[in-house]
Order: C-alpha cells, then sequence, then structure tokens
C-alpha cells in the first residue's frame, strides 16, 4: 500500500498525492518498463542499509524513500506492472544541473557506475536531489534511451500540490498558453526597486514558444516536476535588471549582446556583488541569458523555486547553460567545468518582495500585449480563459 500525503487543510482543491497516479499521467508505462530512484547525498555511501535517513538535514531524501521508494516497492510497483524500483545515490553536485558524477552506490554497500550499471539498465529514472539535474540527465536519456524525471528540492507542499494535480489539465493549459505567446518578436520586463526603474528587453526571434507542461510519454526525454511554464531561449537581450542574491544583497545586472557584462550594488553585502563580477570577468559565458519563462499553474507558494517558478504570474530569466532546453551553450564552453550551472533567477512577490514586476509586455504579430503586471497576469489570464 502506498504512502499518500493529504494536502494543506487550506489547500482543498488538491487531490491526496499519489505516485501511481502520478507515474501514469506523466510517464503513461508499459508493463514490465524497469524504474529507479536516484539521490544525492555529501557522502553517497551513507546510502548503505539506508543510513541517511536518521540524519533530520537529508529531508529531501527522506521524502524520496518515504513517498517513493517505499510507495514503489508497497504497491506501485504491481499496480502500474512495472519492475525495479531500486535506490541509488549519488555525490551531491553543488550547483544547479552541474554535470552528475559516475560513481553511485547502492544499499547494500556496493559501488556503481551510473553509465555503466543504470542509465542503460533502466527505462525510467526519476531524479529526487538537492540540485536540479535535468540538464545533464536530459543528454544521458537522449544516449541511453530512458525517460526520466527530475524533482529537486522536493518538500511536503510539493508533494501536496505540485505534483498532486492533473497534468493532463497542466499540459492542456500550458499548450493554450504557448499558442498564444509563440512566435513573438520580443518581451520587455520593466522592473522597480528602491524608487528606480529598470528595463530588459529579450529578442526572441519568432521562436516556437516551448512549454514543461509535465509529460513524458514518448521518446528519451526528461520531464521536470512540478511542471507548469512557457519558455523560451533568447536570441539575445539588452538593458538592465535588478537581482536578489541569496544572502538578501541586492545588485543590478546590465545586459548588453545577449549576457550580463557588469553588476553594480543597490543595497547589501558588497563583497557578493565583487564576487559575482570576477566571475563575470573570468567566465564571461556565465552572465549569458539562456531562458525566459512564465509559470502557468495556480499552485500555494513551496519555498523552492522548481515550484514556486510555475506559478501563473510570476517571471524567472536563467543565466548559463541552456543546451537542456534547445540553446548553444554547453559545459564545455565554460572556462571552468564548475561554472556551467544553469540558475534560475525568480521574480515573484514572495521571492523578491523588494523587486516589482511593474510589467512585462509581448511583442507578437504587430501587436504589444500586456503579459503581466505588477505580478498580476493580465494577458496571459485572457489566454486561459479564451
Amino acid at each position: 500500500m502506498q504512502t499518500t500525503l493529504n494536502p494543506p487543510a487550506t489547500q482543498t482543491n488538491f487531490p491526496p498525492f499519489s505516485l501511481s497516479r502520478l507515474l501514469r499521467t506523466v510517464f503513461d508505462p508499459t508493463t514490465k518498463e524497469r524504474v529507479c530512484i536516484l539521490i544525492d547525498l555529501p557522502d553517497p555511501r551513507e546510502v548503505k542499509d539506508y543510513g541517511f535517513l536518521e540524519n533530520p538535514k537529508f529531508s529531501i531524501q527522506r521524502n524520496a524513500y518515504h513517498y517513493f521508494y517505499r510507495a514503489l516497492k508497497e504497491g506501485v510497483l504491481a499496480e502500474l506492472g512495472l519492475t525495479g524500483g531500486e535506490l541509488y545515490a549519488y555525490q551531491v553536485t553543488g550547483g544547479s544541473n552541474l554535470d552528475l558524477p559516475d560513481e553511485a552506490w547502492a544499499p547494500d554497500g556496493r559501488q556503481l557506475s551510473l553509465s555503466r550499471d543504470i542509465y542503460p539498465e533502466y527505462k525510467i529514472i526519476l531524479c529526487i536531489s538537492t540540485y536540479s539535474a535535468t540538464a545533464p540527465l536530459t543528454a544521458f536519456a537522449k544516449q541511453y534511451g530512458f525517460r526520466g524525471a527530475t524533482l529537486h528540492g522536493l518538500n511536503e507542499i510539493i508533494l501536496s500540490s505540485g505534483l498532486a494535480v492533473d497534468y493532463n489539465e497542466v499540459s492542456r493549459l500550458a499548450e493554450k498558453l504557448r499558442l498564444g505567446m509563440t512566435r513573438a518578436d520580443w518581451v520587455e520586463i520593466d522592473f522597480q526597486v528602491e524608487g528606480r526603474k529598470h528595463t530588459l528587453r529579450l529578442d526572441l526571434g519568432k521562436q516556437e514558444a516551448q512549454k514543461s507542461h509535465g509529460l513524458c510519454r514518448g521518446g528519451p526525454d526528461v520531464a521536470n516536476l512540478p511542471a507548469g511554464e512557457i519558455y523560451y531561449v533568447p536570441t539575445g537581450a539588452e538593458g538592465e535588471f535588478p537581482m536578489r542574491y541569496e544572502d538578501g544583497t541586492l545588485g543590478v545586472m546590465t545586459v548588453s549582446g545577449g549576457r550580463i557584462v557588469h553588476t553594480s550594488l543597490i543595497s547589501g553585502d558588497e563583497a557578493t556583488i565583487i564576487a559575482h563580477q570576477k566571475k563575470l570577468v573570468s567566465d564571461p559565458v556565465t552572465g549569458e541569458i539562456g531562458e525566459l519563462g512564465f509559470g502557468t499553474q495556480e499552485l500555494p507558494v513551496s519555498g523552492r523555486d522548481i515550484q514556486d517558478e510555475k506559478i501563473l504570474g510570476t517571471i524567472h530569466v536563467a543565466t548559463g547553460r541552456s543546451d537542456h532546453l534547445g540553446g548553444h551553450l554547453t559545459p564545455d564552453k565554460f572556462a571552468d567545468s564548475k561554472n556551467a550551472t544553469h540558475d534560475d533567477i525568480l521574480f515573484s512577490p514572495t521571492k523578491t518582495p523588494e523587486i516589482t514586476v511593474t510589467q512585462a509586455r509581448m511583442s507578437r504579430n504587430g501587436e504589444i500585449k500586456i503579459l503581466i503586471e505588477d505580478f498580476t497576469p493580465i494577458h496571459m489570464r485572457e489566454l486561459l480563459d479564451a
């Protein structure tokens, strides 16, 4: 019998989390497909005899064990006709979408190779980790022929909301928005922070908008869950935008030629700004704008970007690696492999309370539409309601 998680009392629109429903909807698996779970740990040998369960710091990995591993073993495998259900650990990478190490460990103490013992042997791989592994796993999925899902930062709010939704409906609504936003010329975003206005213009070159919609039913691919966004890989970018660093420091990013070329202090720790500027100088592609994304779902705030960037009315801009989104920036183009991350910069009322997106507008088919105003969806809501 699989473990279930009831939604918070204030979120009555979500059914209890069900792993069998999630896997059936996302993958539409066929009988005998073999599935496994990957987690990350600072010392992956702590997976032996599930020793990591004794450490309260590993809440993500404990959730992976309780709501995924045990659920598979206690009924979901049999219910869906799947096989396998094993759990393996690799060493935490330390950054979003950095390449994964090849070494992995099993609970019986064996050291394994991801490329030799795991990727070729499973048809569905679920990666529940500290940092996103979407980019490297997408590349490996195409190489080895598996399907997968990345669920980094997994917490109980995500389990009871973003992973409890009907992804058929998420996909349907995302496609409505994608059709209404595809082949745009550009998007301009106006920001306000401490009484000053900054504008970033992102050229889109009439490209087809893409969607992260949670369904992974065809050939080799990896879904990023929770899903629900429309995104582009910009063809160029100019202007300025504010950014809130992890320590609360606020800075202004100057963008030219599609990448951040300079950062200056608004408030906070100047050392944070200086460190970022040094990184931009020593490894310029770290500042390249690799994504523009818009959330499409009505979800509660989880405190994790993986869900909160999927909330309708939010915007995220990402820097760095973009090959998993159809962009050209691959890890080999960075001066230091440790810098080959894909870093989302989320703008939302809860993540960036000091920064307001006063307006985001799109030029498409000779018309300018206001997508979002003060974090309230305008044209996006019109598209959904049409």
